[in-house]
């Protein structure tokens, strides 16, 4: 039985300045008057999708989606070797999310996000408290420097074989995510394509192992969202995010008068457990939801999980 509610269809759109060069795709959806929620993707990189519109009761919510910068529809698009990176920070993103409330007149939001996406969700109600009504993360990362060591490098202790491919694919011997970023700048196309499709590869593989974990998810798409989701993905990650090491944890605090709700697959072999067992200790409102035999990419019980923890913010 599907758990997710049926798909609807935005009711407004645009195109947002947000200084810098960059244009930033939003969409609204739902009802117009509904509780004002807003989706923040994975990634990073990886733009919105219309199934994220699903988690909401379109009769209860005001859904707010948008692409983060340089993917999906915003402009410029981090596929063209020609866009600056150095416009493309967690500050950027926060501060891009808190132009766009503005925009839509909105006072306070649900903040919700998957993977990257709790990262970025964090990183913002910690700066903006005083604008979230709640928080719904899943697959919950802090995007800390020792997490993205785990995921590149300490995961290949399961796939060794998967991992020398990837390590392989570009020319370094040192920090495998640092090569990989100087690879996808690199001027030669054909150098910046093998590079993204390796480095998806290896994604693939850190989920292969999960019960039903599919198999092509981060390479199953066309070459310009693979080369701006990886090329977004390793100018993060090989920079820490932008962030100081462990400081979303250490400030998980601010937002101990947060509601929310975490949910993490016990299996999440990419984005271990820990940082949302340590988040929600800091976070006494938020209730934390461990989906059995479920990982990152999740199955129905985890959608479930999330759809009902979203219905119960405007049940009543």
């Amino acid at each position: 039985m599907d758990p997710l509610h049926p798909l609807y269809e935005p009711y407004d759109h645009g195109m947002l300045d947000v200084g810098d060069g960059n244009l930033v795709y939003w969409e609204v959806c739902g009802d117009p008057r509904g509780r004002p929620a807003v989706v923040l993707h994975g990634g990073p990189g990886s733009g919105c999708a219309p199934g994220y519109r699903r988690y909401f009761d379109p009769e209860r919510y005001r859904v707010v989606l948008f692409d983060q910068r340089g993917c999906g529809r915003s402009l410029p698009h981090a596929s063209d070797p020609a866009t600056d990176m150095s416009l493309n920070t967690t500050a950027h993103l926060v501060a891009d999310l808190e132009r766009l409330r503005e925009h839509l007149g909105i006072d306070r939001w649900v903040v919700t996000g998957t993977s990257w996406g709790s990262t970025l969700a964090l990183a913002y109600a910690e700066r903006h408290t005083d604008r979230v009504a709640a928080v719904v993360i899943d697959g919950v990362t802090s995007t800390r420097r020792s997490e993205i060591d785990w995921l590149y490098n300490g995961v290949g202790r399961f796939l060794p074989e998967q991992w020398q491919r990837f390590r392989a694919a570009v020319p370094g011997g040192g920090d495998v995510v640092a090569d990989y970023a100087r690879a996808l700048e690199n001027p030669d196309p054909a150098v910046r394509l093998a590079a993204a499709r390796a480095f998806h590869t290896w994604e693939d593989a850190t989920i292969s192992l999960e019960p039903k974990g599919p198999t092509t998810l981060y390479s199953d798409r066309d070459e310009t969202a693979m080369l701006a989701r990886a090329r977004i993905c390793a100018h993060y990650f090989s920079r820490g995010a932008f962030l100081e090491e462990g400081v979303l944890l250490r400030e998980a605090g601010r937002l101990a008068r947060v509601p929310g709700t975490l949910i993490h697959g016990r299996f999440d072999l990419g984005s271990p457990l820990e940082t949302a067992w340590r988040l929600a200790r800091a976070m006494p409102l938020a209730q934390l939801v461990v989906i059995e035999g479920e990982g990152h990419t999740g199955g129905a019980t985890m959608k479930e999980a999330k759809r009902r923890a979203l219905d119960a913010l405007v049940a009543g």
